[in-house]
Parts: structure tokens; sequence; C-alpha cells
């Protein structure tokens, strides 16, 4: 596959080039030309230069379409590749990798759907005038994205800014890379003219600092920490860029008294080790009502012992590698600290290996923490869940929205009014009721509060890259 830079439709080296190793195994898994300064302003002069063109910006919004439904078409016959670089990248068992592709699929063809459907409207304002609405694509846009969900996240900012009309300069994690790579490969191949996308993998304090300052990005769509969100919408301020942000979480997952506790451990099991946790959504937080408490944390504990680490490409396993040393590092640092600051272990705790190799933790279960808790507090983005008690359902929602995030939640119970009542309580973008961590194109996500601003997904997505111009026709 190709490890070069794609920039203008072209495979371009780069001065220098950097190892990516398998989280799984360790061993070297490729080598990929690293973008700096010099590859970035390229890839964004392609950019703009396609923007500017006549065969980009006059090409008819159905053909803008039927350009999306090819590459979707070429993803899915490739898709077995795809499963496959991911998890031999990320770390991931093969079945979340060929969950991951699936609905990278759905969603460039659910924009593909899109595409000549961008309507402005016709205003009935005072006076003898005829005033209309156009949406015109907002630009350049500069798509980074983070390292644990690579290809499906991609095409989360990808697939609308291109049904919109916009052109993209893509920065993958730096981690994870290559299913980046195929997406621009396959782009080519679908006949998306040159510039459309370009693909330039790097360091985020190099290659994305570069991409954000630069004053021909008109808007920036990012996922991943809240801190570097931050600093991008202080970078930002300085060109004036549209900015979308979908940061971290520290989701609570409800277990309410009268839930269906089978299925709720389930829920709960899924919510946090589903993506070794390196989910933002991830259901971190899990708040037991007092009443089944004990019994809740006994299932839970005993699924969590079970759930042991594997190789990622054994159909049965269900607890990948962490993605790097480093993140391995990070969240066994966590676990020390919920030990020292009095939470109880009920399950795992510790590092692992497969066949003596890999940066693997256990499935581990915190009982007894507490708010204050780094555990509880911060996002640890691995496999480890904070189990909190509360007594009644006020109690429960206090809990869920004590939190710096806002980003997704879980409710599990019987009662429906419950149901409906808690979920408009809780500060969240996305509540997810007898059920944990399910998407679709066509439903948008996004955060509150430290989690961010603006949706990716569903029609909402496509407010992110198109700009509303109003004309007024005197009569």
């Amino acid at each position: 596959m190709k490890t070069d830079l794609l920039i203008g439709n072209e495979w371009r080296a780069a001065g220098k080039r950097y190892c990516l190793t398998n989280p799984a195994t360790e061993e070297p898994l490729a080598e990929v030309a690293e973008a700096g300064e010099a590859e970035i302003d390229a890839a964004v002069q392609a950019a703009r230069a396609c923007l500017d063109s006549k065969e980009w910006r006059d090409l008819p919004a159905r053909k803008r379409g039927a350009l999306l439904f090819r590459l979707a078409d070429l993803l899915e016959q490739r898709s077995k590749e795809l499963a496959d670089v991911e998890t031999k990248n990320n770390g991931k068992p093969l079945f979340e990798s060929k969950i991951d592709v699936a609905m990278a699929i759905e969603t460039v063809r659910y924009y593909a759907g899109w595409a000549d459907k961008l309507t402005g409207d016709t205003l009935p304002v005072s006076g003898n005038f005829f005033t209309y609405t156009l949406r015109e694509p907002v630009g350049v846009v500069g798509a980074i994205v983070p390292w644990n969900f690579p290809l499906n996240l991609a095409t989360w900012k990808v697939a609308p800014a291109l049904a919109a009309g916009c052109t993209v300069v893509l920065k993958p994690a730096h981690e994870t890379p290559l299913t980046a790579l195929l997406l621009g490969e396959l782009a080519v191949e679908a006949g998306l003219p040159a510039g459309a996308l370009n693909v330039v993998p790097g360091p985020g304090a190099t290659a994305g600092a570069a991409l954000v300052r630069h004053p021909l990005v008109d808007k920036i769509a990012f996922t991943g920490s809240t801190e570097v969100g931050q600093w991008i919408m202080r970078e930002a301020a300085g060109t004036v860029k549209r900015v979308t942000l979908e940061l971290g979480g520290k989701s609570p997952n409800i277990i309410f008294a009268d839930a269906d506790l089978a299925a709720a451990v389930r829920g709960a099991q899924a919510g946090i080790f589903y993506g070794k946790g390196e989910v933002c959504a991830a259901g971190s937080r899990l708040l037991v009502e007092r009443a089944v408490h004990d019994q809740v944390v006994e299932q839970l504990a005993e699924r969590a012992k079970k759930l042991t680490p594997g190789d990622p490409f054994d159909k049965n396993t269900r607890l990948g590698a962490i993605v790097s040393k480093r993140q391995q590092d990070t969240v066994l640092s966590y676990i020390a600290a919920g030990k020292e600051e009095g939470a109880r272990l009920v399950a795992g705790g510790n590092p692992a290996k497969v066949n003596g190799k890999g940066f693997y933790v256990e499935a581990t279960v915190f009982d007894g923490a507490k708010p204050g808790m780094k555990i509880v507090d911060e996002e640890i983005f691995g496999p480890v869940l904070s189990v909190l008690t509360f007594e009644n359902e006020d109690e429960g929602v206090r809990l869920a929205n004590r939190s710096m995030y806002g980003l997704a939640a879980g409710i599990w119970t019987k009662d429906i009014q419950r149901a409906h009542r808690v979920a408009r309580a809780i500060k969240a973008g996305t509540v997810w009721v007898n059920t944990y961590n399910f998407y679709d194109p066509a439903a948008p996500f996004g955060g509150y509060k430290f989690s961010g601003f603006g949706r990716d997904l569903g029609k909402e997505a496509l407010d992110n890259y198109t700009e509303t111009k109003t004309v007024w026709i005197g009569l």
C-alpha cells in the first residue's frame, strides 16, 4: 500500500519518514512519510486550487454525489484489506475493525445521497423584493482525526465536506495513518479531481499545527482531546477559521434498580470494554442504584475476568491491544491512581502480553469510586471502569452531570417515563436508553460542555461545511 503523502492526487515523498509498530506484536508495521510545514502548505495549496477550479466548482452536485457513491463501492470492494490494516495499525480485534469499515462505507453513501439535496430558501421579506438563500461550500477544510477509529472518523468529516463541495486536507493521527492513506488512494481511483482530498500524516505538534494556522484553510474539523481542542480554538482565532470540535468524554452509564439487570450488565461491559475503552463516548462511569449495586458489581466483575486480552486476529478475541506503549503506560498510571485514592479493584488492573508480546491491559473494574478521584473525573481512554453508587433518581442525575464533559450517557430502566425524564435532565449530546454505543450516519453525534460543539453525522453535520448567502433582488 501507499505510505507517501497524497497531495493533489500525487504520491509524494517527504524529508522525514517514521516507523509504525503493530501494538499487538510490537513488530515494525510500515514506514510512513511525515508531513512538515512545507508539505502541509503544498496540500493546502492543492486543495485551494481544486476548490477554485471549474472542474470542482462547476461540477453538478449530483455528479459530486456519484463520485462519493463510487468511493463507497471501492471501499466495500477492499473492505477486508481495510479491516486487516486497521487491526494491525490500531490493535483492535478484527471483528471491531469490520464494524468500523462497514460504518465508514455507510457514511460515505449517506452523504453521497445528500450532495444534490442541499438547498436554500425563498424568504417572505417586507418590500418589493425576491429574496433567497444559497448554501455554498465553506472552502478548504482541515480535518484532524484521532487514532481510535482511524477510517471511520475520517469519513465522518471527509464525506460531508466533499458532499457540500468543499475540498479537504486530512491529517490522520500520527499513530494510525494507514487506512486514511488507503482512503486517499481509493478517492483518486474513484475519480475525485486533484486536490479534492489530500492525506498528510504527521505529528499534531508540527503537521497539525501548520494546518490549523494556515491562512488558506477555512475550517478545522477536529476530533481528539479537550486540551488540543482548546489550543485549536485559540489558534483559529488568528485567521477567524470556522471550527467544530468533538472532544473528550467521561460518560455516565446509569443502572436503575428496575432495569433488566442482565441486559444492563452486558451493556455496561460493552460500554467500556468495546474498543478497549479507547472510545470518546465510553461509559466509563457506571452509576448503580444502591438496591442492586452488589448484584451488578458481582456480575460485572465475573464478566470482566473472563474478558481476557487476545490476538486481535483471533475470531474469539474481544479485547485487543492498546494502541501504543505510551497509551498503555497512561492507562496503567490511572489504575495505580485508583488504588492509591481508595477505590476497590474488583477485576483486572494489570498489563498483559499475548504470546509474550503486545501493549495489553486487562479489563479493569473499580468499585467504591467517588467524585474527585482521577479515575472518576478524568478521561482514561482505556479499559477501566469506575462504579459509583446512588440512592435515588435525583442523586443519579446529579452524579451523571457532575463532570466537565457532556458527550454521551446511558440509562437502564423499564420505566418509560423515567427514561424520558432522565434523558432530558442529562447534559450530553447523545443519550442511549437500554442500549449503549450505537451509531448511524443519520444520527448526529457531538458534545455539550468540554466535550466540544458542532455535530458529526446526520444532516446537521452539513451545516459545518456550508455558508449561507442571502441574495436580494429588487423588483
